[in-house]
Protein backbone atom coordinates (compact mmCIF):
# COMPACT_ATOMS: atom_id res chain seq x y z
CA UNK A 1 0.00 0.00 0.00
CA UNK A 2 1.20 3.48 -0.91
CA UNK A 3 0.20 6.56 1.09
CA UNK A 4 0.54 9.93 -0.58
CA UNK A 5 -0.81 13.47 -0.29
CA UNK A 6 -4.21 13.83 -1.94
CA UNK A 7 -4.65 16.06 -4.97
CA UNK A 8 -7.76 17.82 -6.22
CA UNK A 9 -8.37 15.19 -8.88
CA UNK A 10 -8.85 12.65 -6.04
CA UNK A 11 -11.95 14.48 -4.79
CA UNK A 12 -14.56 12.30 -6.50
CA UNK A 13 -12.97 9.10 -5.20
CA UNK A 14 -12.68 10.57 -1.71
CA UNK A 15 -16.33 11.57 -1.61
CA UNK A 16 -17.24 8.02 -2.65
CA UNK A 17 -15.14 6.62 0.20
CA UNK A 18 -16.84 8.94 2.67
CA UNK A 19 -20.28 7.85 1.44
CA UNK A 20 -19.28 4.22 1.79
CA UNK A 21 -17.94 4.88 5.30
CA UNK A 22 -21.26 6.47 6.25
CA UNK A 23 -23.10 3.34 5.10
CA UNK A 24 -20.77 1.18 7.19
CA UNK A 25 -21.41 3.41 10.20
CA UNK A 26 -25.19 3.22 9.77
CA UNK A 27 -25.12 -0.57 9.46
CA UNK A 28 -23.13 -0.80 12.71
CA UNK A 29 -25.60 1.38 14.64
CA UNK A 30 -23.75 4.70 14.36
CA UNK A 31 -26.62 6.80 13.04
CA UNK A 32 -25.55 10.30 14.09
CA UNK A 33 -21.94 10.73 12.94
CA UNK A 34 -21.20 12.37 9.59
CA UNK A 35 -24.74 13.59 8.90
CA UNK A 36 -26.08 16.59 7.00
CA UNK A 37 -23.61 16.20 4.13
CA UNK A 38 -20.50 16.01 6.29
CA UNK A 39 -17.76 15.90 5.24
CA UNK A 40 -18.68 18.33 2.49
CA UNK A 41 -16.54 18.72 -0.63
CA UNK A 42 -15.36 22.11 0.65
CA UNK A 43 -13.98 20.57 3.84
CA UNK A 44 -12.15 17.89 1.87
CA UNK A 45 -10.81 20.42 -0.66
CA UNK A 46 -9.53 22.58 2.19
CA UNK A 47 -7.73 19.54 3.63
CA UNK A 48 -6.21 18.86 0.20
CA UNK A 49 -5.19 22.46 -0.44
CA UNK A 50 -3.70 22.78 3.06
CA UNK A 51 -1.63 19.63 2.51
CA UNK A 52 -3.40 17.70 5.27
CA UNK A 53 -5.34 15.10 3.25
CA UNK A 54 -3.67 11.78 2.53
CA UNK A 55 -4.82 8.81 0.52
CA UNK A 56 -3.91 5.16 0.76
CA UNK A 57 -3.72 3.40 -2.61
CA UNK A 58 -3.45 -0.18 -3.78
CA UNK A 59 -2.69 -0.82 -7.42
CA UNK A 60 -3.48 2.82 -8.21
CA UNK A 61 -6.90 2.73 -6.53
CA UNK A 62 -7.68 4.93 -3.52
CA UNK A 63 -8.83 2.67 -0.69
CA UNK A 64 -8.68 5.02 2.30
CA UNK A 65 -8.16 8.59 3.36
CA UNK A 66 -7.42 10.70 6.43
CA UNK A 67 -6.63 14.25 7.37
CA UNK A 68 -3.42 14.47 9.40
CA UNK A 69 -3.19 17.94 10.91
CA UNK A 70 -0.65 19.46 13.31
CA UNK A 71 -2.24 20.74 16.52
CA UNK A 72 -3.33 22.53 18.42
CA UNK A 73 -6.91 21.73 17.45
CA UNK A 74 -9.34 24.33 18.88
CA UNK A 75 -11.97 21.68 19.67
CA UNK A 76 -9.43 19.87 21.87
CA UNK A 77 -8.78 22.87 24.12
CA UNK A 78 -11.59 21.92 26.51
CA UNK A 79 -12.02 18.29 27.50
CA UNK A 80 -14.25 16.69 30.09
CA UNK A 81 -11.49 14.45 31.35
CA UNK A 82 -7.83 15.16 30.75
CA UNK A 83 -5.13 14.79 28.17
CA UNK A 84 -2.09 12.88 29.47
CA UNK A 85 0.25 15.72 28.51
CA UNK A 86 0.37 19.06 26.76
CA UNK A 87 3.10 18.12 24.32
CA UNK A 88 2.70 19.18 20.67
CA UNK A 89 0.53 16.72 18.77
CA UNK A 90 -0.99 15.81 15.42
CA UNK A 91 -4.70 15.13 14.95
CA UNK A 92 -6.27 12.53 12.70
CA UNK A 93 -9.63 13.59 11.30
CA UNK A 94 -11.90 12.15 8.61
CA UNK A 95 -10.37 8.66 8.56
CA UNK A 96 -12.36 6.49 6.17
CA UNK A 97 -11.79 3.29 4.23
CA UNK A 98 -13.47 1.88 1.15
CA UNK A 99 -14.14 -1.45 2.86
CA UNK A 100 -13.76 -2.71 6.43
CA UNK A 101 -11.79 -5.73 7.52
CA UNK A 102 -8.71 -5.38 5.32
CA UNK A 103 -6.34 -4.19 8.06
CA UNK A 104 -6.08 -0.84 6.31
CA UNK A 105 -6.36 1.18 9.52
CA UNK A 106 -3.26 -0.47 10.99
CA UNK A 107 -1.22 0.44 7.93
CA UNK A 108 -2.51 4.01 8.00
CA UNK A 109 -1.72 4.37 11.71
CA UNK A 110 1.75 2.88 11.24
CA UNK A 111 2.42 5.36 8.43
CA UNK A 112 1.06 8.29 10.51
CA UNK A 113 3.23 7.29 13.48
CA UNK A 114 6.35 7.33 11.32
CA UNK A 115 5.33 10.59 9.64
CA UNK A 116 4.78 12.52 12.85
CA UNK A 117 7.92 11.06 14.46
CA UNK A 118 9.92 12.41 11.52
CA UNK A 119 8.36 15.82 12.23
CA UNK A 120 9.57 15.60 15.84
CA UNK A 121 6.17 14.94 17.41
CA UNK A 122 5.36 12.18 19.89
CA UNK A 123 1.58 12.45 20.25
CA UNK A 124 -1.52 11.82 18.16
CA UNK A 125 -5.06 12.75 19.11
CA UNK A 126 -8.30 11.64 17.50
CA UNK A 127 -12.00 11.75 18.34
CA UNK A 128 -15.04 9.79 17.33
CA UNK A 129 -18.76 9.57 17.99
CA UNK A 130 -19.72 7.51 21.04
CA UNK A 131 -21.70 5.14 18.76
CA UNK A 132 -18.76 4.46 16.43
CA UNK A 133 -17.96 1.04 17.88
CA UNK A 134 -15.79 0.11 14.91
CA UNK A 135 -13.48 3.10 15.30
CA UNK A 136 -13.40 2.81 19.08
CA UNK A 137 -12.30 -0.83 18.74
CA UNK A 138 -9.60 0.11 16.23
CA UNK A 139 -8.30 2.95 18.43
CA UNK A 140 -8.07 0.73 21.50
CA UNK A 141 -6.43 -2.05 19.47
CA UNK A 142 -3.69 0.33 18.30
CA UNK A 143 -2.87 1.70 21.72
CA UNK A 144 -4.91 4.89 21.93
CA UNK A 145 -6.20 5.78 25.39
CA UNK A 146 -9.64 7.29 25.88
CA UNK A 147 -9.17 10.62 27.65
CA UNK A 148 -12.66 12.10 27.91
CA UNK A 149 -15.18 14.04 25.87
CA UNK A 150 -14.52 17.03 23.62
CA UNK A 151 -17.13 19.14 21.85
CA UNK A 152 -17.18 20.04 18.18
CA UNK A 153 -17.92 23.60 17.06
CA UNK A 154 -21.55 22.46 16.65
CA UNK A 155 -21.62 21.45 20.31
CA UNK A 156 -21.81 17.74 19.50
CA UNK A 157 -19.81 15.57 21.93
CA UNK A 158 -17.06 13.24 20.77
CA UNK A 159 -15.03 10.66 22.67
CA UNK A 160 -11.41 11.81 22.59
CA UNK A 161 -8.34 9.58 22.38
CA UNK A 162 -4.61 10.12 22.70
CA UNK A 163 -1.53 8.08 21.80
CA UNK A 164 1.99 8.86 22.90
CA UNK A 165 4.58 7.26 20.65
Amino acid sequence: MEIRPAVQSDLEALMGIFENAKQIMRKSGNLLQWTDGYPAEGVVLRDINDGHCYVACEEGEIIATMALIPGPDPTYTYIEGCWPDEEPYYVIHRLATAAPGRNIASQIFDWAYRYIALKGYKSIRIDTHRDNCIMKHILTKYGFTECGVIYLESGDPRDAYHLTL
